[in-house]
């Protein structure tokens, strides 16, 4: 499920500032990126947000900036190293002039500025503004992602009518009746003498057997309207429940092509035909539902 909330906050010379977005995503996936030096918070950031959603790649970022801190200026000796031997190399090649140090201590990782260190105090008030900001950008995110799973259960529900209306339709098909059942077989087991393979009493009452089991169609008909009255209860019911319903689409699904393996009449394989598209349809959106 996809959506955004944002969460800014302040301690004594510190702001910042949380923003935490979701898409789609089958399991829950959570992506941190956070000002360096915010390592200890980590692993309480992600367990609220594991908490909070059960689906979606979600990504974390945290950005903090200290006002009027400067700290200490270092320079990067490897840094450095590198960007002298680098100098001294392109000076052999091309005799360009060596370059000023300003220039040199303005190529970015050269200078690297170190805040000054925060007290326990200061450091845990930090720390507990930063995680109640964390909680309200969740609760955003919750509220926008509800709003949205509101408008794909709705169309969801609309799916799930249309796979009852189509199995209702294969339900009274004539062509399950037991008189076209029987025409079939009849015609089946004519084809069978009429090729003179000499088949026996017992041959011809298994090839019924087998073709009226075949031509069955009543145990995926009851399963389908199993599934059917299942995922309306899970919708009605709310909560998370994608994980539940994309397994109901599967079973869906193979009760479909089940029913159409088993068809004795064109039409009814045109309804199993059309019960797998918006099978197909209701499967997508479930995978968008937390």
């Amino acid at each position: 499920m996809t959506g955004y909330a944002r969460a800014a906050g302040s301690v004594p010379e510190i702001s910042f500032s949380v923003e935490i977005k979701s898409v789609n995503a089958r399991g829950l996936d959570i992506r941190m990126r956070m000002t360096p030096g915010y390592d200890a918070i980590e692993g309480e950031i992600r367990r609220r947000v594991s908490k909070a959603l059960a689906r979606g790649s979600v990504t974390v970022n945290l950005n903090v900036d200290r006002e009027g801190e400067g700290g200490r200026v270092v320079i990067n000796q490897q840094a450095l190293d590198a960007v002298m031997a680098a100098i001294k190399e392109i000076g052999i090649l091309t005799n360009s002039p060596r370059p000023t140090p300003d220039g040199i201590l303005g190529l970015k990782g050269v200078l690297e500025q170190h805040e000054a260190p925060l007290s326990t105090e200061a450091e845990e008030a930090l720390h507990a503004a930063i995680l109640a900001a964390v909680d309200i950008a969740l609760t955003d995110l919750q509220t926008a992602r509800q709003a949205e799973g509101q408008h794909l259960l709705a169309i969801l529900s609309r799916q799930i009518d249309e796979i009852a209306a189509l199995r209702e339709q294969a339900a009274a098909h004539p062509g399950r009746s037991r008189d076209a059942i029987l025409a079939r077989l009849r015609e089946q087991i004519a084809d069978l003498v009429a090729s003179g393979a000499g088949v026996s009493e017992e041959r011809l009452a298994q090839e019924a057997l087998l073709l009226a089991t075949k031509a069955d169609i009543r145990e995926e008909l009851d399963r389908l309207a199993a599934h059917i009255a299942s995922a309306r209860q899970l919708i009605a019911e709310g909560g998370p429940a994608g994980r539940k319903l994309d397994f109901l689409s599967q079973e869906f699904n193979r009760e479909a092509n089940t029913l159409c393996s088993k068809s004795n009449a064109v039409e009814l394989t045109a309804i199993g035909l059309d019960l797998k598209a918006v099978i197909d349809q209701f499967r997508e959106q479930v995978q968008n539902l937390e």
